[in-house]
């Protein structure tokens, strides 16, 4: 078998295919919730905190002089990021709980009753049961 017809039948499985669908809606997702972050829930926040914007918060290490640019920590771009990531980890957690609700439960399965033993099995039982009781 070739590498090339090797190679196409492994990207058409449908487990390829439906990864990267995933993958697609998922970053456009990601997406969203990342606007829902910092268009809707951050600026009520940053009111809140004294309109602190996170993302500007940093730590000047050495500030700009001549053509050198300022070097600083921006522990605020990451305290952003960490937020966005709850955030989506949230979301991504109560979408699938929403999900998991929508899907119809399986039926319980009752126990099966034990099927009935063929003819000659039974009539072997009962025979067997008659010549007991006679010995009895």
């Amino acid at each position: 078998m070739s590498v090339i017809k090797e190679f196409k039948e492994f990207a058409m499985k449908g487990n390829v295919i439906d990864m990267a669908v995933g993958i697609i809606i998922g970053a456009a997702f990601g997406k969203i919730v990342s606007s829902l972050v910092s268009d809707i829930i951050m600026p009520p926040i940053g009111v809140l905190i004294g309109g602190v914007d996170f993302s500007k918060l940093n730590f000047v290490i050495q500030a700009a002089h001549d053509k050198v640019p300022e070097v600083a920590i921006r522990y605020g771009q990451f305290i952003q990021t960490a937020l966005d990531f709850t955030i989506v980890a949230f979301a991504i957690f109560m979408a699938l709980k929403v999900i998991n609700k929508l899907k119809r439960p399986e039926p319980e399965a009752k126990p099966a009753e034990p099927a009935a033993p063929p003819a000659d099995v039974q009539l072997l039982t009962e025979i067997r049961d008659l010549l007991k009781n006679k010995a009895d």
